[in-house]
């Protein structure tokens, strides 16, 4: 039977929830392949994130730059309504610094890559999240030590580091943009790079399987090692991602956004920048580090899963 690329996209909720358990399964049965793969999750990324931008139409890009009600209720979103959201929950299951810290670094910043592709998979309007990341990530940075100091106190300003962050966001955001960019040019001038632009279509689903893949498998045992400690955030994971795309869609209402536009906004205040945060915990102080990490990629697995649900619910129900 010939594959088609529609019949992989019309198949790619399967694909995930067995990427989902195989990469489990590699983490476990084989720990040190797992960690080996660690990586691999930059790179992967990377190649995801220039497949979806590749797709993107950038000459129109300019009447999404345009939608201020759109980023206004973006913004809104995701820097008044969902901390309200996490202080609301971190004060119902109250948790220590080091799993405190890790909880705010991961809900208090929101996803500036794969969201990218989650959106377009839940038929939300994903040119808007595109030109959205940098006014997200300029936001986030300015606005992180402020929540961590609120949330937690103010010794905790000197532990997150910028550079790290900064470089995911060249590497992951900027660096497959360009070359997206790139070759749509190349597509406009010549045959091979319009092939070239027609094959960069297969690259989502696949590299979106990679990506569970390899942080499951590389991540699962640390999760493993501290669930003990760690099993009391699961609770405010999942309440989270079923809170917030109830006010995404009051916000909607309130600043009359279409369907797609709310879409996306539900899918940015649910998506968090987990994968790319990660760094973040790892630079922490070793005592903490490890504690913080743990309670990050605890957060990857139940998002994952919840964007699973996400892609058939947000259409279908929440934002019909």
């Amino acid at each position: 039977m010939k594959v088609t690329r529609e019949k992989l996209e019309n198949q790619q909720i399967w694909i995930y929830g067995i990427s989902l358990v195989f990469g489990g399964i590699l983490g476990f049965a084989k720990k040190d392949l797992g960690f080996s793969l660690d990586w691999a999750i930059s790179p992967l990324i990377a190649i995801l994130m220039y497949g979806m931008f590749a797709q993107i139409p950038f000459l129109k890009l300019r009447e999404a730059i345009s939608n201020l009600r759109f980023i206004a209720a973006l913004l809104i979103g995701n820097f008044i309504a969902v901390p309200i959201v996490v202080w609301i929950l971190i004060a119902v299951f109250p948790q220590s610094p080091p799993i405190l810290l890790g909880v705010c670094l991961v809900l208090l910043t929101p996803c500036i890559d794969y969201v990218i592709v989650f959106t377009q998979l839940g038929k939300g309007n994903e040119k808007l999240i595109l030109v959205s990341t940098p006014i997200l990530f300029v936001v986030q940075m300015i606005l992180l030590p402020l929540y961590l100091w609120l949330f937690i106190g103010k010794e905790m300003i000197g532990v997150v580091h910028v550079e790290p962050f900064l470089e995911a966001f060249l590497l992951l955001i900027v660096g497959p943009l360009i070359l997206a960019v790139f070759t749509q040019l190349w597509a406009n001038k010549k045959l091979f790079g319009e092939k070239a632009l027609e094959f960069t279509t297969w690259l989502p689903v696949p590299f979106m399987a990679f990506v569970l893949i390899v942080v499951v498998a590389s991540q699962i045992d640390k999760v493993n090692s501290e669930f003990d400690i760690i099993i009391s955030v699961i609770p405010i994971y999942i309440l989270f991602l079923v809170i917030t795309p109830l006010v995404s869609r009051f916000i909607t209402y309130a600043f009359n956004l279409d369907k797609g536009e709310g879409r996306a906004l539900i899918f940015s205040t649910g998506t968090r920048n987990s994968l790319v945060v990660l760094p973040l915990a790892l630079a922490l102080p070793e005592s903490w580090a490890s504690l913080a990490a743990a309670v990050i990629v605890t957060q990857t697995i139940v998002e994952l899963i919840g964007e699973l649900f996400y892609i058939k619910a947000v259409p279908k129900w929440i934002m019909k």
